[in-house]
């Protein structure tokens, strides 16, 4: 498995901050950032936002908080990701 960096949170102060790679075998995008708190993951587990679709957060699963001022580099892993599977 190979990570091709993308971008860091422009805020972080040296310790552990969001982060965005790209994966480069399967173009997946992986991503670091804040846990989610409990009142957030119980509105995103317990909302059914497509019908049909079970609610709730599997156990492999989590949400995590990216923030805003990291748009850019979403952006940009999307286009890197996009171009790794071919998809442009």
């Amino acid at each position: 498995m190979t990570l091709r960096f993308v971008g860091i949170d422009p805020n972080t102060g040296g310790g552990g901050s969001p982060t965005v790679w790209v994966e480069e075998e399967s173009a997946d995008l992986v991503l670091q950032g804040a846990e989610a708190e409990a009142l957030l993951k119980a509105m995103v587990g317990g909302t059914e936002w497509v019908p049909g679709h079970a609610a709730g957060i599997p156990a492999h699963e989590t949400v995590i908080r990216i923030p805003v001022r990291m748009a850019s580099i979403l952006r940009k892993a999307c286009d890197v990701a996009e171009q790794r599977a071919g998809l442009r």
